[in-house]
């Protein structure tokens, strides 16, 4: 069975599929394809000797097209314990987004009792999302009810609190995804956890920063929102990151109205119905 993918190698660089076409524009590489591509460059050229990705920030500023890609990438600080490594989105000799990590060298936890989040988000129950070695339609719950999920967006169309759990496609045709790229990916979602309301979505994200204290565990991620501010058609959302272990990392995004080009929750069901 081919599993379906974001990107295709072609020429030294990538080729987006059909797969990687966004809800904003069918002509624009939709933002978990981008940032599960920078999450794959940054891992792999700069994730040895024993550091560890602890941060991922992505910038999306310009829209990324239907083009051949490449990905140039540096390494900006290379310290005993802290390392700091840039990659871009390069299309037609432009930059279209770009990104940054810091990776760490584990050490021993340091003493003492910490605070901790008073109700830690829920995956479904595995009757409802059995473990798939495939990726899967995103599942949504919203409000209070953690227990009730569903695929139809325009089941929480509400002003609730919400949340998915995702198994997501690869970044590249043919590779399966690590757990880092898997939490860049699903990451994303943060735009839509914390901007997404009654009336769908009208803000767009520009940006995401990833933090994660541990790798993921399994195929199968889930993020929480925790937090919307907005004024004056700006916006600043939070989310925290879990899998069937506990939490495990944080996400914000900062985002731009685009009130003019919203998506309906009714558009939110065709496009996820589009991936069954």
């Amino acid at each position: 069975m081919d599993v379906p993918a974001y990107f295709d190698v072609v020429d030294g660089g990538f080729v987006p599929t059909r797969f990687a076409a966004s809800q904003w524009s069918a002509a624009q590489v939709v933002g978990p394809a981008l940032t599960g591509l920078l999450a794959r460059e940054l891992e792999r050229e700069h994730a040895t000797d024993g550091f560890v990705p602890v941060r991922l920030t992505v910038d999306l500023f310009s829209a990324a097209r239907f083009e051949h890609t490449t990905t140039p990438t540096v390494r900006v600080r290379d310290g005993r314990r802290i390392r700091v490594a840039d990659v871009s989105v390069v299309q037609g000799g432009k930059v279209a987004a770009r990104a940054s990590a810091v990776l760490l060298q584990p050490s021993e936890q340091p003493p003492g009792e910490l605070w901790h989040r008073e109700h830690e988000p829920q995956p479904p129950a595995l009757d409802i999302a059995p473990r798939s070695e495939l990726p899967l339609v995103p599942l949504f719950s919203s409000g209070p009810d953690t227990q009730t999920w569903s695929v139809k967006p325009t089941d929480h169309e509400n002003a609730g609190r919400k949340r998915t759990w995702q198994n997501p496609i690869r970044v590249v045709t043919g590779e399966a995804l690590t757990p880092f790229v898997r939490a860049a990916i699903v990451g994303e979602a943060t735009s839509m956890m914390t901007n997404w309301g009654d009336k769908g979505i009208g803000f767009i994200n520009t940006d995401m920063t990833l933090a994660l204290s541990r790798m993921p565990e399994g195929n199968e991620i889930g993020v929480e929102g925790d937090s919307h501010l907005s004024e004056r058609g700006m916006a600043v959302g939070v989310a925290t990151l879990f899998d069937r272990r506990g939490s495990f990392g944080s996400a914000m995004v900062t985002s731009v109205s685009n009130a003019g080009r919203q998506i309906s929750n009714a558009q939110l069901d065709i496009a996820v119905s589009s991936r069954m």
